[in-house]
């Protein structure tokens, strides 16, 4: 799986994790370099609180376009130290 914004790809796993049809890419598979973390923060009743990155790639940002789960609750475990993505990210194989 790829995840691609503007033409660049942002991170790229065999790896993914798919809850409620998005893909979780491990923290590893990621583009740091495009990545800047956002003081977003939103709570999900089942899975936790979840923190946000902006995306920047060829001077323009993509505000809270991906989200993690630092310690996400036990129903959710399987995307520990994983990333996923929205706002305008494509996703694909």
């Amino acid at each position: 799986m790829k995840a691609i914004w503007k033409g660049q790809v942002l991170a790229e796993s065999e790896e993914t994790v798919v809850v409620e049809s998005n893909h979780y890419f491990p923290s590893s598979s990621i583009n740091k370099e495009y990545f800047i973390q956002s003081d977003t923060k939103t709570h999900c009743p089942w899975k936790g609180e979840a923190s946000y990155y902006s995306i920047v790639f060829a001077g323009e940002e993509n505000k809270d376009a991906a989200w993690y789960y630092q310690s996400p609750k036990e129903a959710a475990k399987e995307i520990t130290g994983r990333v996923a993505f929205g706002r305008g990210v494509e996703v694909t194989d």
